[in-house]
């Protein structure tokens, strides 16, 4: 709810010296009492000032600031910092001198100087750049100007500019066509010029990671995986290179489809025409998907991490085949004394079966012995016997 402030207003009191001045004499109107209501700019000001305790000083820094910030809000005013330049490139020969019916041949962002944006430039950006181009090069401001009789074609090229830049879907496929982009995409390094510099570290990551850059423009799914740095984790880089294996494109080939002749009716023409363009688009997407995977598979080849993660993983199963080996030797070693304490114990207890076997035996032998001792006595015996009788008869 708005707060009401009541403020005096008080006239400043008369001069010492002022008088009233002489009657004219004329009759004038009667005098009717009324009420004034303060009002407008100035009395507004001086409301803000006195509720917010403002100096004149304060109060004006605080409306330009405020002023500043609704033409930023609405683009409005010539000095703010919106455009940064936009717009005001240099205007080479060749740039002045193109055809308009040529317009697909032009570099839109160039006729309209947003050659160092691109497909990064907002469409107030482009308002903008294409507001002072017009106010430069529009035919009326140069009609009667020697040398300037191509002017008028360069201002159809701005409107074309204008137009295809304003439409969603033809600004998109002039960007998949976009020349500026397409001659980038024929430099890109050879695998074995790769190999052959010397900080394969460095050289990786400052040239792979402007090409990706670029080529994730075209990618359905946002955000894309850039190329990262030198101490990326395994799941990282794994994660970075099956995304591009798999990379989702937009990009078409719309742009670069042949017209059909102006003035023609035959149905065949077109038909013609049409199957002609879908299949030089298809041809141009296919071309398009084998150039990326060869990318990609030239950055997994000389990528830096890839070596590193392999040698980590080399040292890991070394390791572990270590660990193994050092563990199943002390098992060997506990399972051989376990043996020979089992071998020492098996010889001992049949050393000891041995020997009581041939206690067994001996005393089997003395006892045998005994007993024929005793049977040959018996049989003396017997005989001493015999022969006692046979003489006593």
């Amino acid at each position: 709810m708005a707060n009401v402030v009541e403020l005096a207003v008080v006239p400043p009191p008369l001069r010492s010296d002022w008088t009233p001045p002489p009657a004219s004499g004329k009759s004038i109107s009667p005098l009717v009492s009324g009420r004034l209501l303060p009002a407008g700019p100035a009395y507004l000001a001086h409301v803000k000032r006195a509720v917010h305790k403002l100096s004149f000083e304060e109060y004006d820094k605080h409306a330009a600031e405020e002023q500043k910030r609704i033409d930023a809000l609405h683009g409005n005013g010539a000095e703010i910092e919106d455009d940064l330049g936009v717009g005001d490139e240099e205007e080479t020969e060749d740039l002045l001198s193109l055809d308009p019916k040529e317009w697909k041949k032009q570099d839109h962002y160039a006729v309209l100087g947003l050659s160092h944006l691109r497909y990064t430039a907002t469409d107030e950006q482009i308002k903008i750049a294409h507001r002072k181009k017009v106010l430069k090069h529009h035919p009326d401001k140069k009609a009667g100007t020697v040398g300037d009789s191509n002017d008028d074609a360069f201002f159809k090229c701005i409107q074309k500019a204008m137009e295809v830049l304003t439409n969603p879907e033809r600004r998109r496929q002039f960007d998949s066509v976009d020349p500026y982009y397409e001659e980038l995409e024929q430099e890109i390094p050879t695998e074995k010029h790769i190999k052959s510099v010397k900080n394969i570290d460095e050289y990786f990551f400052k040239t792979f990671g402007p090409i990706f850059e670029r080529e994730a423009r075209f990618s359905k799914t946002q955000p894309v995986p850039m190329v990262g740095g030198i101490d990326d984790s395994k799941e990282a880089v794994e994660s970075f290179y099956e995304f591009w294996y798999n990379f989702d494109s937009w990009r078409s080939f719309e742009y670069l489809d042949k017209e059909v002749n102006e003035g023609s009716d035959s149905r065949d023409d077109k038909r013609y025409t049409e199957k002609k363009n879908k299949s030089e688009r298809a041809r141009r997407k296919k071309e398009d998907t084998a150039r990326l995977r060869s990318l990609v598979d030239l950055a997994l080849s000389v990528d830096p991490r890839i070596k590193r993660i392999k040698q980590q993983e080399k040292a890991e199963r070394e390791a572990k085949k270590k660990a193994r080996s050092g563990q199943n030797g002390v098992d060997a070693k506990q399972k051989a004394e376990e043996e020979k304490k089992k071998a020492e114990e098996a010889a001992k207890q049949k050393e000891e079966a041995e020997k009581a076997a041939r206690a067994e035996a001996k005393k089997a032998k003395a006892a045998a012995a005994n007993a024929a001792k005793k049977a040959r006595r018996a049989a003396r015996a017997a005989a001493d016997a015999d022969g006692g009788d046979a003489a006593a008869a």
